[in-house]
């Protein structure tokens, strides 16, 4: 009797847990991964909803720092399943050490993923497949717009993609090429109420990038994500800026 209740428990992460256990995890997982992606979807078109029906009325003053607290409504309902299953910042990709190199790590990626994804189309005449529809020629313009994209595009949506629903999916599957893979083709998926099912494929592949930098770059975190992931969409006003002129 009691070798088998040895071979019915599995040592994982410092704990010992039957296969009862186990599956009941692997449950409640699927369950918070469900309900935290759900809720991104469910965050993000009501954004658009916002922006159409209200926000676009709004004085700038007022339109462009409520647009910017908006926007996190697509990282609310992942951050409430996070504090229910009381994942620790470490799980979801942070780190206290080396906050510098951080950020100068993301500025890094962030500008040579432009220049290989925004730039290179640019000069080779695909730009309007990679510009943005509005034209900046004010500095207070492009500011807004880097802090827009890192402080709420690039924090909302890295937190819960490569945070959140990274960190489920690796837990579930137990292997980084599956978290990679799942988490951006949900990251493609959440991209579907732009109306093109390009900017979906192209959402995909930037996904397994940001994937890759995670896994293949030592000292890449989610602030680096963060950063890049911002700065790489800032920098499409840019582009489309530097091409208009």
């Amino acid at each position: 009797m009691t070798n088998e209740i040895k071979k019915d428990r599995v040592w994982i992460k410092g704990q010992t847990l039957t296969s009862a256990q186990i599956a009941e995890k692997r449950e409640n997982d699927t369950i918070s991964l469900t309900v935290g992606f759900m809720g991104s979807m469910l965050g993000v078109w009501l954004v658009k909803m916002f922006n159409i029906k209200l926000v676009s009325f709004l004085p700038i003053a007022v339109r462009a720092p409520l647009v910017m607290i908006l926007y996190w409504l697509v990282a609310l309902i992942p951050i409430m399943v996070i504090r229910h299953d009381k994942l620790p910042l470490k799980a979801l990709g942070f780190e206290k050490k080396g906050l510098p190199k951080q950020i100068l790590l993301g500025i890094g990626l962030g500008l040579g993923t432009s220049l290989l994804l925004t730039g290179v189309p640019f000069f080779a005449g695909f730009g309007r497949m990679v510009s943005s529809q509005n034209i900046y020629t004010q500095p207070w313009q492009f500011a807004y717009e880097f802090a827009y994209c890192i402080l709420a595009v690039g924090a909302a949506e890295e937190l819960v993609f490569r945070g959140f629903v990274y960190s489920k999916l690796k837990t579930l599957f137990e292997r980084d090429i599956y978290a990679s893979i799942g988490s951006s083709l949900l990251f493609g998926l959440f991209h579907v109420f732009n109306g093109n099912i390009l900017q979906v494929l192209i959402t995909t592949l930037i996904g397994i990038l940001y994937c890759t930098f995670k896994n293949k770059i030592k000292g890449c975190t989610l602030l680096t994500l963060i950063i890049c992931h911002g700065v790489y969409d800032a920098m499409i006003a840019v582009w489309t800026a530097y091409m208009a002129g």
